[in-house]
């Protein structure tokens, strides 16, 4: 997988800060216990002295297998009265050590195993992390909350060719997405909202991304122009750097906002069929919304295309007029 030059030094850099951190809280935790149980503070000094005293009756040249079973004996020995002590003491027996956020690689990113250094998954999703926060700089994330989504500007009168009000159609709508953020996994199901302009797709899908993303999952957010200029410029630029299609594929919530408003061409269709269909395959949760009609989208993606989407997702229906014009 690629990634740019700043997303590596960035995840980098958050795996540094925890690792910093834990050896900090170690040795507060350590100046502590040493001050609450003095004995403890010895005990490190002469277990650490061992291995002086092993070097020195190898230059004195004494009976080193006999020194050394000593030495061995008396470390095994100290070491047990030291956890006896920090345990009736109230802490863990490795209360000394720093307790990294990855067992496994000590909050490095990396670990060996059969004499190969590997990618730990605890740098694989700071990496996921970081490129996603990357690509939702310029996303106004913070502007939409469901505190600041009201379901004042909605009609309460109903719709008869439907059978219910937008005011009710809504409130189901608002009560479902606060359900779904609350509620998210990675195998949440996906999401299709269509509507008129003004009805609150885009507020609802950012309300959704902000929650998600407080439960620390990795969401992209991002409007379908956009998504295809940046895809336009990778492929003709003939780079190798595919991270931004990596992204689309395995961040945690990937948000389209306005289906159908980018350039349609032979290129934006097959590479939009690709990232929704792929995410589909892998169960991976997609949030898509939409101005145009069933209709519409099928004369520009193909039946097929809308099909593929409307049968995997929850299809949500937007009703009412723009509020946005009521708002003036």
């Amino acid at each position: 997988m690629g990634y740019s030059s700043s997303v590596y030094k960035a995840a980098a850099d958050r795996l540094f800060e925890r690792r910093i951190k834990a050896e900090k809280d170690a040795d507060r935790r350590r100046m502590a216990i040493y001050e609450k149980l003095p004995r403890t503070k010895e005990l490190e000094k002469q277990i650490s002295q061992c291995g002086i005293k092993a070097a020195r009756a190898v230059i004195k040249g004494e009976n080193v297998v006999s020194e050394m079973e000593k030495l061995r004996d008396q470390n095994l020995s100290m070491q047990k009265e030291l956890k006896e002590i920090l345990i009736s003491g109230g802490y863990g027996e490795n209360a000394f050590e720093p307790e990294y956020s990855c067992k496994k690689c000590g909050d490095t990113g990396y670990y060996d195993e059969n004499g190969k250094t590997l990618v730990c998954s605890c740098m694989k999703q700071a990496l996921i992390a970081c490129a996603c926060e990357e690509l939702n700089r310029t996303a106004p994330l913070t502007l939409s909350t469901f505190d600041t989504f009201s379901l004042d500007y909605y009609d309460k009168a109903e719709d008869t060719s439907i059978g219910i009000s937008p005011y009710n159609q809504m409130s189901k709508i608002l009560r479902y997405c606060k359900s779904y953020a609350e509620n998210f996994s990675k195998k949440s199901e996906s999401i299709f909202m269509k509507g008129a302009t003004g009805l609150g797709k885009t507020h609802l899908s950012l309300a959704i991304a902000n929650e998600v993303i407080k439960k620390g999952f990795g969401v992209i957010y991002v409007s379908a122009p956009s998504l295809m200029q940046r895809l336009e410029k990778q492929y003709f630029s003939r780079n190798d750097d595919d991270s931004a299609i990596n992204m689309l594929l395995e961040c945690d919530l990937l948000i389209v906002d306005d289906l159908g408003t980018e350039f349609h061409g032979q290129f934006s269709v097959s590479q939009m069929y690709n990232i929704f269909n792929s995410r589909m395959l892998s169960n991976k949760p997609l949030i898509i919304n939409t101005n145009l009609t069933m209709r519409e989208l099928e004369k520009i993606y193909t039946e097929r295309f809308v099909s593929r989407i409307s049968g995997n997702a929850q299809k949500l229906d937007f009703l009412g007029n723009d509020i946005r014009v009521r708002k003036k």
